[in-house]
């Protein structure tokens, strides 16, 4: 492989960074503050078994405290810039033109981090099966994958080049 990729490196868009160190800073900030402050004033509604708004408050903080820790995870993984490429050879920051065996269409897609949703075009990570299948691969080569379901699925490599952005 003449790219070499740490596959513990995500590598973001100075944009995408700082927004997700600015979501990161308030949810582990004011944002734990307020979940605080509205658990507190639903315990004090009566009991907690029957207490829906409780209940509703204790999910909210656990699904909070889950983005807080994959945003910890990302924010300290991240590498800002982008990711070391070479036109022909698939790898993240490159925009991909795929064609499924027994196909005859096309598809284009930046491989990155999904934390790259502004993207224009789809973005497919490259930790899913088929990124993790297609990384690494050139112009010509085909790559075969499972899908979830369990069944193998094949594309071949049509074109992989940096991605320009907008």
């Amino acid at each position: 492989m003449a790219v070499s990729q740490n596959d513990n490196v995500t590598w973001l868009t100075q944009e995408a960074y700082d927004r997700l160190k600015e979501e990161y800073e308030y949810l582990s900030g004011p944002g734990r503050t307020d979940i605080a402050k509205k658990i507190e004033a639903a315990r004090e509604e009566g009991d907690l078994k029957e207490n829906g708004g409780y209940h509703a408050a204790k999910d909210e903080q656990g699904k909070m405290e889950a983005r807080i820790f994959h945003l910890r995870q990302i924010l300290d993984s991240a590498r800002v810039g982008e990711a070391p490429r070479a036109e022909g050879i698939v790898g993240p920051g490159m925009t991909v033109t795929i064609r499924f065996a027994g196909d005859d269409e096309e598809v284009t897609f930046l491989l990155a981090s999904r934390e790259e949703s502004g993207a224009p075009i789809d973005v497919y990570s490259p930790n899913s099966p088929l990124g993790s299948a297609i990384n690494g691969k050139k112009i010509g080569e085909k790559a075969t994958y499972t899908l979830p379901n369990g069944r193998q699925n094949t594309v071949e490599i049509l074109e992989a080049v940096p991605y320009i952005g907008n």
